[in-house]
């Protein structure tokens, strides 16, 4: 039988083609990092300093 797959190292351009192609499905992949972290983490911080300073003004 003959084999089917071929090698993209092979040829340069099927290379080229080939790391593109698993580049793009990596970043396709990865997840988009959500700004929810950050902007609980500042309204914390001045829940936090409110509820301070309004303990010392009493």
């Amino acid at each position: 039988m003959s084999d089917q797959h071929i090698d993209p190292a092979g040829n340069t351009q099927a290379f080229r083609a080939f790391a593109n192609a698993r580049e793009q499905e990596s970043a396709a992949a990865k997840p988009k990092k959500s700004p929810l972290l950050p902007i609980l983490a500042v309204v914390l911080g001045i829940a936090i300093v409110g509820v301070v300073a309004f303990l010392l003004l009493q």
